[in-house]
């Protein structure tokens, strides 16, 4: 009998030693493995038992003598082809392994404990069925009447229904168990399992008609359908003002692909979002959606997976790893505000959801639609040199003009006085609307109450011991906190140092909503920022009561300046709007940019006009006032005339190489020696420069030093391949142990 052998991607190979692993499949496991089965098998010198999957079958092997497969791990396989495929191109892409890409796309339920117990069942519920006619179940009722009270009542609800949940017919009865027993072991009743899915709370039922469009979103619709249906991949930007009608264009589009019997993915940038949009798409398609993102259940997750896996739901909205869905024949993926950097991972795998998101349509023939307000440069530069197709919605879905924009200088502010976070014409703004029962919301972009605790007479500076920051006051609980590792300390009544006086600078959102409190004194005021949103579900139960209540004024973080909306919001305040500006990274003008003109655009979305309020400390500055007028096209022209003087993306790719360690003079040695190694290599590739090495804007991190290197130049394979060869050169290298080295695909920091 000839031999079978299985490659197989293992869990225990590190990025170094990553490959393909060839094993024999004994006789008797030869029907149950195919491409995608997870197996166990013995790895390394121990032969301990590792997870692997397999990735290819052959009859032959290069290898003088193999060891077997021990075990099968899941009764079918949980990856079909195409996800090993994906799987693959996702290690050549992003630098990681191969099980880390499988890890990445399957959900958390489907892996093991420490006692090999996957971490989700199935679950099942107890149903009672009537096994008798209806004339003798009937017969049995009227006898049993007086005699056994309870048996009849429980044989009475199963003439109505034929078959229910033991729980609940116990439940409605007032029935003991050993009353359903009797009836089951005089065969009246018969028991069996069903399995039941654990689904988050949607409200809608799908009854709902198909949206109405205007002029505008008829022809970026009819010509986006076209697309969809060309037989051929296609990718498109969907640039649309904020109010323009973006969701009733992707709802259309994914009608047409449910009734052509294909499925759809709608990604999301939050979870904050996620809720507001199952509930309009759920409005139209009931229980088709699925939805999927971390604030799950574990239980939950894995049998939103099932359901999309058996098509029993065909149209799936998440955050970032829903691109991962297992659907069936997709016809349209959705990026909805495509520009935000949460579609891209900061934990291994480090991948881009949109990278993802054009493998995936690429090889599904499907469309990729891309819509935003304020479009990264790189999809607009894609647009404008013909890679993508361009769709525009220039006006307002209701044809209402965009909220008008007043700046205000705080440099004024403090020279008369007010030093609060509050300006005199914003306050003045918000007592209007509380005075016409109106709604606002307020931006900025720091939690806590202040940045930093200082001593006014030495400087003593309050410090995390494990990163390189300053600690963040926060007012609720009196502590001092390290957004970065968690750390957190209690605040001291004096400076540690010289006993002088504690200064508190720089406002949070703890430190704004207590100025509001002051300023409007029995004002309800709203708080939404990672500190209030932390348990499962808060932050819709925190919109739901922003809605349902009409809470005067809502504060918060980015969490408030996109997806949000509420037809009584008339008045948006941006409270520092240059904090984003100034971080050193090319991309802090289209972050303020895009922040800025995204919360502007949550006022006056419905009847009522809207205003937005802007302070600044530069008030003259270029992008600011380009976001007040949401004049992107004026963005879009000096920005991508700064990013070719910078030779940044799109203008040419850019790689990082990042070592990092507790022993700084250790990682200091590795990022020289991988510098030196990307230089060599560079030499061979045209048109690619390396640049550093330098440490990163934060150094340390939970007791960590993190240097950089950064390369420059056209993504193609002899850069990505010069790059992995040097991470795998360096980790090898016994001078650098202890030192975490890995590549990165323009990372957002």
């Amino acid at each position: 009998m000839p031999i079978c052998v299985a490659k197989i991607a293992v869990s225990a190979a590190t990025y170094s030693i990553d490959r393909p692993y060839d094993y024999l499949v004994p006789e008797e496991l030869v029907d149950s493995v195919s491409v995608g089965s997870r197996v166990s098998v013995p790895f390394g010198r121990g032969n301990r038992s590792c997870e692997g999957v397999v990735l290819a079958l052959s009859d032959a092997s290069g290898m003088p003598a193999l060891k077997s497969i021990r075990s099968v791990l899941d009764p079918e396989n949980v990856l079909d082809e195409a996800q090993v495929r994906l799987a693959l191109f996702m290690r050549e892409r992003f630098f990681c392994t191969v099980y880390d890409a499988v890890r990445a796309m399957l959900p958390a339920g489907l892996w093991f404990d420490e006692q090999g117990r996957r971490k989700a069942s199935d679950k099942t519920v107890e149903i009672a069925t009537l096994a008798l006619s209806g004339d003798e179940a009937e017969a049995l009722v009227e006898a049993k009447r007086l005699r056994s009270p309870q048996q009849s009542a429980l044989l009475e609800l199963l003439c109505c229904f034929g078959s229910l949940p033991v729980h609940d017919m116990l439940v409605h009865t007032g029935a003991k168990r050993p009353s359903l027993n009797a009836l089951v072991k005089s065969g009246a009743v018969v028991l069996s399992k069903r399995e039941v899915y654990r689904r988050p709370e949607i409200r809608g039922t799908g009854d709902l008609p198909m949206p109405c469009l205007n002029e505008a979103q008829t022809r970026a619709y009819e010509g986006l359908r076209s697309l969809s249906f060309s037989g051929a991949a296609n990718a498109a930007l969907l640039f649309g003002v904020t109010g323009s009608g973006k969701t009733s264009v992707y709802i259309r589009l994914i009608d047409d692909q449910l009734r052509a019997g294909k499925s759809a993915i709608l990604l999301v940038p939050e979870i904050a979002l996620t809720p507001q949009m199952l509930d309009t798409f759920s409005a139209h398609f009931g229980e088709q959606v699925a939805v999927l993102h971390s604030s799950l259940s574990v239980g939950e997750r894995y049998d939103e997976w099932k359901r999309i896996r058996r098509g029993e739901a065909r149209l799936v909205i998440g955050t970032r790893s829903a691109v991962f869905a297992p659907v069936w024949d997709l016809g349209v993926l959705i990026i909805d505000e495509e520009q935000e950097e949460t579609y891209r991972s900061e934990n291994s795998p480090r991948y881009d959801a949109r990278e993802v998101a054009k493998y995936l349509c690429a090889h599904a023939g499907a469309l990729l639609l891309m819509g935003s307000a304020t479009p990264r440069i790189e999809s607009m530069y894609q647009a404008r040199t013909g890679r993508y197709r361009y769709f525009e919605l220039a006006e307002r879905y209701n044809e209402k003009d965009l909220p008008s924009v007043s700046i205000v200088d705080m440099k004024r502010e403090l020279r008369r006085g007010n030093g609060g976070d509050i300006s005199s014409f914003l306050r003045k703004e918000l007592q209007e609307n509380i005075d016409r029962g109106e709604q606002s919301i307020l931006f900025i972009n720091r939690r806590g109450a202040n940045k930093l605790v200082s001593c006014g007479e030495c400087g003593f500076t309050y410090r995390c011991p494990k990163c390189s920051v300053s600690l963040t006051y926060h007012s609720a609980r009196r502590r001092l906190m390290c957004h970065y590792c968690g750390y957190s300390r209690r605040v001291d009544g004096a400076c540690p140092d010289c006993g002088g006086e504690l200064k508190y600078v720089g406002s949070g959102t703890q430190h704004v909503e207590q100025e509001l409190r002051d300023c409007f004194p029995g004002t309800e005021i709203l708080r939404m920022d990672t500190d209030t949103v932390t348990p499962v579900g808060s932050h819709e139960k925190l919109l739901d009561r922003f809605r349902d209540e009409n809470i005067p004024i809502m504060v918060g973080t980015q969490m408030v300046t996109k997806g949000l909306n509420f037809e009584n919001v008339t008045l948006v305040g941006v409270i520092c709007a240059d904090q984003s500006l100034y971080s050193g990274d090319y991309r802090a003008g289209e972050r303020t940019f895009s922040l800025i003109t995204q919360v502007v655009g949550r006022s006056g979305r419905g009847e009522k006009t809207g205003r937005a309020v802007i302070q600044t400390y530069t008030p003259d500055n270029q992008t600011i006032r380009q976001a007040a007028v949401q004049d992107y096209e004026a963005f879009y022209a000096s920005e991508i005339e700064l990013r070719a003087l910078q030779n940044a993306p799109p203008i040419a790719d850019r790689y990082t190489l990042t070592a990092s360690g507790q022993n700084e003079e250790q990682v200091e040695w590795a990022i020289r020696y991988l510098f030196d190694l990307l230089s060599l290599s560079a030499k061979e590739i045209p048109g690619t420069a390396v640049l550093g090495p330098a440490p990163l804007s934060v150094v340390k991190v939970n007791d960590r030093f993190r240097y950089r290197v950064n390369v420059t130049g056209k993504n193609s394979a002899a850069i990505r391949k010069a790059l992995s060869a040097a991470v795998i050169e360096c980790s090898g290298d016994k001078r650098f142990r202890g030192v975490s080295i890995y590549a990165d695909h323009d990372p957002s920091d």
